[in-house]
C-alpha cells in the first residue's frame, strides 16, 4: 500500500486527508526508519509495508468501532511502541487526547521527538510499566478509551488495560488473525477486572492477506483494588 493507497482507502472510509495529515503521515515514515537505524522500533521499514501494516492497522478501530470514538476522547495507549496504534489515531482525529505508557525510556526518547516533529498537541508520555501505571491514581480508571496493539495475549492484556479505563469506558484490543481462542481464555480475567465482551471483528488489510483481529471490551464495573498486580505477576501468573 503506497501514500497515494493509502489516502484512496481511507476516503472510501469516509476520511479525507487534508495535506497537513498526508505530510504528518509521510514525515513519521521517514522518522520511523532513520530512527529504526539506532533503536530497534519495528522490523517492517519499506514504505508500503509500514502504511500498510502499521499506519492503516493502527486506524482501523475507527472504521470498524467509530461509535467508542468521540471528539476530545481521552484515549491511553499501552505498550505503544513505535506509536501504534495511537499516534495515527491522534492524526486522523486531531480532537483525541492521548496518554502513550511504554517501559522502554529509548521508545518514549524516539517518541517526544516524532511528536514535535509532527506538532501535535494533547499527548502525553508516561514511562512506566502497565502495572505500575495501573496503580497510580493519576491515572487508574481516568481514560474513556484504552488501546494496546500487539502487547501479550489477551488475559494478561486485560490486566494491563481494564484498570486504566473508566466506568462505561472501553478497551480495544488489536490483535493478530483467529484471536478467537486466545479470547475465549481471557473470559475470567475480563470479567474479574470489570469488562464485558461487546464485539469482535476479524478483518483482512486491503489487498493483502494480512488478517487481524479487533476486539472491543466495555468496562462495566470498577476494578478490584488489587488489579493490577505488581510488575511482571499478570505474566507469571494469569488470571485463570
Amino acid at each position: 500500500m503506497n501514500p497515494e493507497q493509502f489516502v484512496e482507502e481511507l476516503t472510501k472510509h469516509n476520511f479525507k486527508l487534508t495535506d497537513k495529515q498526508k505530510k504528518q503521515f509521510k514525515e513519521y515514515f521517514k522518522y520511523l526508519v532513520a530512527a529504526n537505524e539506532h533503536v530497534n522500533l519495528t522490523r517492517i521499514t519499506a514504505e508500503d509495508d509500514v502504511y500498510l501494516k502499521h499506519f492503516f492497522d493502527s486506524v482501523t478501530p475507527l472504521f470498524t468501532f467509530n461509535e467508542v470514538f468521540n471528539d476530545g476522547a481521552h484515549l491511553c495507549d499501552v505498550g505503544a511502541g513505535a506509536g501504534f496504534p495511537s499516534i495515527p489515531l491522534k492524526i486522523l482525529m486531531p480532537s483525541l487526547k492521548i496518554t502513550i505508557v511504554d517501559s522502554l525510556a529509548k521508545r518514549l526518547t524516539f517518541l517526544k521527538e516524532l511528536i514535535a516533529k509532527l506538532e501535535l498537541k494533547d499527548v502525553e508520555l508516561v514511562h512506566g510499566r502497565a502495572e505500575d501505571v495501573g496503580q497510580n491514581p493519576l491515572y487508574r480508571e481516568k481514560f474513556d478509551l484504552v488501546t494496546a496493539r500487539a502487547v501479550a495475549n489477551m488475559t494478561v492484556l486485560s490486566e494491563y488495560c481494564l484498570p486504566l479505563v473508566k466506568e462505561k469506558g472501553y478497551f480495544l484490543a488489536l490483535k493478530g488473525p483467529k484471536a478467537g481462542s486466545e479470547l475465549d481464555d481471557s473470559q475470567k480475567a475480563i470479567q474479574v477486572l470489570g469488562g464485558k465482551v461487546i464485539d469482535d471483528v476479524e478483518l483482512s488489510l486491503p489487498a493483502s492477506d494480512e488478517q487481524r483481529t479487533l476486539i472491543l471490551i466495555e468496562k462495566i464495573k470498577k476494578t478490584l483494588k488489587k488489579y493490577p498486580r505488581q510488575a511482571g505477576t499478570p505474566r507469571r501468573k494469569p488470571i485463570h
